[in-house]
């Protein structure tokens, strides 16, 4: 894994706009669309809201940019804890792609149905591959390790063979819609962002793991694509 190291959050979020900023030029330019999907969370929220703004919104051409979700709440788009509404108010709105580009994760359908119908979704990126290979996944890590919506000790983290799996994780009153390890490890690129001291810990087990199997943002490791981490130093303290 690649780790670049900021020494704060606001170093962190402006060389992360940067290289999506870039990476989304790129692929316009060379096949004229950029799929990229998208993380919940804070720290992603700032990154969104950079790229809304000038001038980085300038340089990218929001018509040919199509939107999906890494993982969601099981609950309406309009919930406060819906990662759909938290990219829409600090980013879609703000630079309105055509309807269409937005691809959504239906947390207000049945966890299973959504699972099925996201992949369907999906689908028309595999062809002919076997796998749809995103363009960027954009992702964070929590505390004890999760990312997307695999948490340590999940059914999901042995799934082969489904792209996209409703999850309920112990202790929380709401499930879950998450890509499984062979869709996120099938992308071109995937983009950690890191920030804050309550994940030094984490972050350290994950470089150097004793046990790499209980750790589900180490597990993802893409097949023929590329891996940064973008962490600020807080985070980065034990590495």
């Amino acid at each position: 894994m690649t780790v670049s190291v900021f020494p704060d959050r606001s170093a962190l979020m402006l060389a992360a706009a940067e290289r999506v900023t870039q990476l989304a030029e790129r692929c316009i330019r060379e096949r004229g669309r950029f799929d990229w999907a998208l993380a919940g969370g804070k720290t992603p929220e700032a990154l969104y809201r950079l790229l809304a703004g000038p001038p980085l919104a300038a340089r990218i051409d929001w018509t040919c940019v199509h939107f999906f979700w890494s993982d969601e709440r099981c609950v309406p788009p309009e919930h406060a804890d819906s990662n759909y509404r938290m990219a829409r108010e600090s980013l879609l709105d703000r630079v309105a792609p055509p309807r269409g580009n937005v691809h959504r994760l239906r947390g207000e359908l049945p966890p299973p149905l959504a699972a099925s119908r996201y992949e369907q979704e999906l689908s028309a990126l595999a062809a002919p591959a076997t796998l749809p290979r995103l363009d960027l996944i954009l992702l964070g890590m929590g505390a004890d390790g999760h990312t997307a919506s695999l948490f340590p000790g999940s059914a999901a983290l042995t799934e082969s063979k489904r792209w996209v799996v409703a999850t309920s994780i112990a202790g929380r009153d709401v499930a879950r819609l998450t890509f499984t390890l062979p869709l996120l490890n099938a992308a071109a690129n995937v983009l950690f962002l890191v920030a804050g001291a309550d994940k030094a810990r984490a972050l350290a087990q994950v470089s150097t793991p004793d046990d790499p199997e209980r750790l589900p943002a180490h597990r993802v490791q893409p097949v023929s694509g590329e891996l940064a981490w973008l962490v600020d130093s807080e985070a980065a303290v034990l590495l």
